[in-house]
């Protein structure tokens, strides 16, 4: 079996260095939308985007944990983990849950501690829990869960895990805005660091079953939690305190996400995205933004 759920599990974690500057932030958030004017009439750069893109003002959005030090040991590392030898056309990234322990600083040096949590047997596929655990100098300052997705790995008898599904939000929404998604974004995104040809190549999409590349899971997810930071956070980037969600379906380069944000009374807003073009197919769900 290419998963070894015990040999994965007791594996040593892995330990390495990360460092990051302004320029690696700002790329990731010109990745993710930053820079964009919404007043379509005016040819100058919302000033509003400038905390995200000009280094004399710059803060950093929390998904940038995701990418920081170039998403290392990310993905890909922990799919060489012991124990895992898997096809990478059969993986997809099914969730992703992010706690903020204190705001991320601009430029840092610190030590990203990955391993596998969790093994689960989906029947028809296996789900790797990916933790990463990065802290400096003075202490903690976020840990990353990537839930992995890989198709026919399952059917070992093993733990199903618990379900991650929560109850639809409630009445109508809080806040709707639409984002845009260009056609190049998946090509500047993987910049910062994934660089899976999913993403990229037409012909490895296709292997992979879908028409074409499609946008990175973490680009949606960054691109959402900007949209909830600018619109319902008054565009206070150490809010943000945790941020989890579920990948419900995928997301072309050039289609539009509609983002649908409800408050709730105990620090949350949950969150659904969905693909306009696509007759609102889902995007996102289970998204929850806890904050300060």
């Amino acid at each position: 079996m290419p998963i070894d759920a015990a040999k994965a599990l007791a594996a040593e974690p892995r330990i390495g260095e990360i460092t990051w500057d302004s320029k690696d932030v700002q790329l990731y958030h010109l990745g993710i939308g930053a820079g964009a004017n919404p007043d379509k009439s005016s040819p100058a750069t919302d000033p509003d985007e400038l905390r995200y893109t000009l280094e004399s003002r710059l803060h950093v959005l929390p998904s940038f944990a995701t990418v920081a030090g170039a998403g290392k040991p990310g993905v890909t590392g922990g799919l060489s983990m012991p124990g895992i030898d898997v096809d990478l056309a059969r993986v997809l990234h099914g969730g992703q849950s992010l706690t903020i322990h204190r705001p991320l600083p601009v430029q840092g040096t610190a030590t990203a501690t990955g391993r596998i949590a969790a093994v689960y047997d989906k029947g028809k596929a296996a789900v790797l829990v990916m933790r990463t655990d990065v802290a400096d100098a003075d202490g903690p300052l976020w840990t990353n869960d990537a839930q992995i997705f890989v198709r026919g790995e399952g059917g070992w008898g093993g733990d199903r895990g618990p379900s991650t599904r929560l109850e639809p939000p409630s009445g109508s929404p809080d806040r709707v805005v639409e984002r845009p998604v260009r056609e190049d974004q998946a090509l500047l995104y993987r910049l910062s660091g994934d660089w899976n040809p999913l993403h990229a190549d037409p012909e490895f999409a296709k292997v992979a079953g879908f028409e074409r590349p499609i946008l990175h899971g973490l680009c949606t997810y960054g691109m959402t939690l900007k949209a909830v930071v600018d619109t319902q956070l008054g565009g206070d980037v150490t809010r943000v305190r945790a941020y989890a969600t579920r990948f419900a379906g995928v997301v072309y380069p050039g289609e539009t996400l509609r983002i649908r944000m409800w408050q709730q009374g105990d620090g949350g807003i949950r969150v659904t995205v969905s693909a306009v073009e696509r007759d609102d197919a889902p995007v996102l769900a289970d998204t929850v933004v806890q904050h300060s």
